[in-house]
């Protein structure tokens, strides 16, 4: 797998994007399952130790936001991609329907409060881009957060929304946090076959959700306002990723891929001691002997 792969999934910044044109299946990254379990064995492996060096030099953090139409595959990548890693140096936050508490604030402020600490790796399986996605596509949803009397009426409503994004993950990463975006693109069809299989598997069903269902009949809206959301604020700095989703196993080669090479790219290295810690250093040891 060539190192720079993944980048063929990269967004780029200041275009438009057709969701019909991003593939939903790519050939497969391995030769069989066994290939496959190694080759994410050995990613993980190589992210480990450099969530250890990220967590020791505490100079940046790394936020990992996963979204995706229903049963896209992003538990199972994030359960996959981050299995190695140190759980001290690792934490993942969910967000469902907002609590009252949560509406009486900006919708940036529940995700705020989960930002990963400097030296760690935090996921958002979800995140405050369901407030110009599923909320963009239900906007009844907005009359619960109470918001200024005409803004939701206005022209630029939601822009306005996306450019505070855009300005939130700026100051994030002026501040040490880098941000990887990653859009799990899974086709209807196999959307339609994966739900088949939680209702045919007993152990399965407990996934499945009729709502999801549902859902899917605002399959094209959804797409809509993905397009509109990842072209909006996908930039170098904090990318978003269009990750075909069809084959579960090559999407997480592909996002454990963008990881490392975003950790490789910090340059991160083990601090280095000065003179009084070395000597600190040697006294302990001499006591020790």
């Amino acid at each position: 797998m060539g190192k720079s792969l993944v980048d063929r999934f990269r967004a780029k910044p200041g275009r438009s994007l057709r969701l019909s044109r991003c593939p939903t299946d790519v050939p497969k990254l391995y030769r069989n399952e066994p290939d496959a379990e190694q080759q994410l064995q050995r990613q993980v492996a190589r992210t480990s130790e450099l969530q250890d060096v990220l967590y020791a030099s505490d100079r940046y953090s790394l936020l990992l936001i996963f979204q995706a139409m229903d049963a896209a595959g992003k538990d199972g990548a994030i359960k996959h991609v981050m299995s190695g890693v140190n759980p001290l140096g690792c934490q993942v936050s969910s967000f469902k329907q907002p609590s009252p508490e949560e509406l009486d604030h900006d919708f940036l402020w529940r995700t705020s409060l989960r930002l990963p600490e400097r030296g760690r790796i935090g996921v958002f399986n979800r995140s405050y881009y369901e407030e110009v996605l599923v909320v963009r596509v239900h906007p009844q949803y907005l009359a619960a957060q109470r918001l200024p009397e005409g803004s939701v009426e206005s022209r630029d409503f939601w822009e306005g929304r996306m450019r505070s994004i855009r300005d939130h993950e700026a100051h994030l990463h002026r501040n040490g946090t880098r941000i990887l975006k990653f859009f799990l693109h899974v086709s209807r069809e196999e959307q339609r076959r994966r739900f088949l299989d939680r209702i045919d598997h007993p152990d399965k069903n407990w996934k499945f959700n009729l709502g999801d269902v549902e859902e899917r009949g605002y399959w094209d809206d959804y797409m809509r306002a993905y397009e509109q959301a990842i072209a909006a604020t996908s930039t170098k700095e904090s990318p978003w990723y269009v990750i075909p989703a069809d084959d579960k196993k090559t999407a997480r080669l592909l996002v454990s891929q963008a990881v490392n090479q975003c950790l490789e790219s910090l340059d991160l290295a083990y601090p280095k001691l000065d003179k009084a810690r070395l000597a600190e250093l040697k006294s302990a040891r001499r006591l020790l002997e």
